[in-house]
């Protein structure tokens, strides 16, 4: 979904950055409070960056002007909530941006607000909901990353129409035309990406919750009634 450098005309570009910067913002304050009350959760912090970067740097060519890849986020909106994963994906966006020309400075803020932010807040979402309803926890983390990535393509999908109308007209036709092209043509790859996104992430879960459980039940991922169960352990 990175929509790459140049891509994006006036006021769209500029626009997605008046969107983003200030969620951004609060992302950054409430980032730097966790860290002041829980310097051990550095370590964890910095593997959920490096998750994003390692999954949304697995490209596949898809609509001209962007690509196709995992995005990662889903994870982190989980552990940190979608504030903080915004900030995540924004320093992710601007080094792919920087040294890996995978998406641009000037779309940065369409990017950001499609993975950064949409993507994550649509995670965080389900996962809560998933956890108030008393569905399975893994069950929960593979449905809230997997549909939180397809969030971010279909927003991705958005912007592409709002800057690129069918018939070179801004109307509501033009837009939802090119929208159901734009997210046609992403369909093909990101629903299977999405899935396997979402199983790596159940299992990725499994893992933690095996081995280190009492960091999720602090950051209050999950209770310790729930790791019990999932580890067989008599309450």
């Amino acid at each position: 979904m990175h929509i790459m450098e140049g891509f994006l005309p006036s006021p769209w570009w500029q626009a997605w950055f008046a969107v983003s910067i200030p969620v951004i913002m609060y992302g950054i304050y409430k980032m730097n409070r966790l860290v002041k009350e829980k310097r051990e959760i550095l370590p964890l912090l910095a593997v959920a960056g490096a998750f994003i970067f390692v999954l949304s740097s697995l490209k596949l060519p898809s609509v001209t002007g962007s690509c196709s890849h995992p995005t990662g986020t889903g994870i982190a909106a989980i552990i940190f909530g979608p504030a903080i994963s915004a900030v995540l994906g924004t320093i992710v966006l601007l080094y792919q941006a920087l040294f890996l020309a995978h998406g641009g400075l000037t779309t940065l803020g369409a990017n950001v607000f499609s993975m950064g932010i949409v993507g994550p807040v649509v995670a965080y979402l389900v996962y809560k909901a998933g956890m108030k309803a008393n569905l399975n926890f893994y069950a929960v983390v593979f449905l809230a990353t997997a549909l939180g990535d397809w969030a971010t393509y279909v927003t991705t999908s958005v912007e592409l129409a709002l800057a690129y109308p069918a018939g070179g007209v801004l109307t509501f036709a033009g837009v939802m035309s090119s929208f159901s092209k734009f997210a046609v043509v992403f369909a093909v790859t990101q629903v299977p990406l999405a899935i396997m996104e979402g199983a790596v992430s159940a299992l990725l879960f499994k893992y933690v919750v095996n081995v280190k459980s009492d960091i999720l039940i602090e950051m209050k991922v999950i209770e310790s009634a729930v790791v019990k169960k999932l580890r067989g352990i008599p309450a």
